[in-house]
């Protein structure tokens, strides 16, 4: 009954990969997947994917890390704040998703039919 999705937006906001996993997976774990193979300058997110793995992944693929650190980090790293500002457009990715009544209230019981209400969703949110 409980769904995540996770996605990968552009410096657009448009969506470039999504996923759906079960309420209990934790943010960071399907963030390497979906970042995988994906070419960007930099990568933005929030203090839940401010992990060394994910971090690693990022900087492997040359892309320069914004993410600000967790609080009890040990080593707390610089990141560029004006440009962690432009995470926003992830926010409004998710909120122009949840304008859809069907995807804001989860109708569907299987996790087929609720990706692809998703799927079509994102399609168009793309020809906005």
């Amino acid at each position: 009954m409980t769904t995540k999705i996770h996605a990968v937006v552009d410096a657009l906001g448009n969506p470039l990969r999504i996923l759906l996993t079960g309420g209990n997976v934790h943010d960071v774990l399907p963030a390497a997947g979906l970042i995988t193979g994906l070419s960007a300058e930099f990568v933005l997110a929030d203090k839940a994917y401010d992990a060394n793995a994910f971090i690693d992944i990022a900087c492997s693929q040359g892309s320069h890390v914004v993410i600000p650190p967790r609080s009890n980090r040990h080593d707390q790293r610089d990141y560029d704040r004006h440009i962690y500002k432009e995470r926003h457009l992830v926010e409004c990715f998710f909120a122009k998703l949840k304008s859809y009544r069907r995807i804001s209230t989860r109708y569907d019981k299987l996790s087929q039919s609720f990706k692809a209400a998703v799927m079509i969703a994102a399609c168009l949110i793309w020809l906005q």
